[in-house]
């Protein structure tokens, strides 16, 4: 996928959601960004043109193998990169804004070295 980091918030947000609820909704997406609920159509519309989620007749969104694979790739991302910047020092509700800068833009390669590190 092209780097994307709206959509890559958006996938997250859809996998977060769906920890907690039987079913993703438009509404729900909009209501957790602080979003409008006419932007949050018009990402849905683009994550489905490139197969990254499936909306069903009734409105649930789901995620596709791909979709899933980006979503869970930004969340443990953002979970171990906040851990790690309060663990840090780093006052929380910083380093979690931090942490989802830093998610889209740090490499694969530097993302593995640093959990390698920090597991260890």
């Amino acid at each position: 996928m092209h780097r994307n980091e709206s959509a890559e918030d958006y996938l997250e947000t859809i996998l977060i959601l769906s920890k907690t609820r039987p079913v993703v909704r438009s509404v729900d997406i909009a209501e957790e960004m602080g979003f409008k609920k006419p932007s949050v159509s018009v990402a849905m519309k683009n994550l489905r043109e490139k197969e990254h989620i499936t909306v069903t007749k009734e409105g649930f969104i789901y995620l596709t193998p791909s979709g899933r694979e980006i979503a869970e790739m930004i969340y443990e991302r953002h979970e171990l990169l906040t851990k790690w910047l309060v663990a840090l020092g780093v006052d929380e509700k910083i380093a979690v804004k931090d942490a989802c800068r830093i998610e889209h833009d740090i490499s694969k390669e530097s993302f593995e070295a640093l959990k390698k590190h920090i597991k260890s």
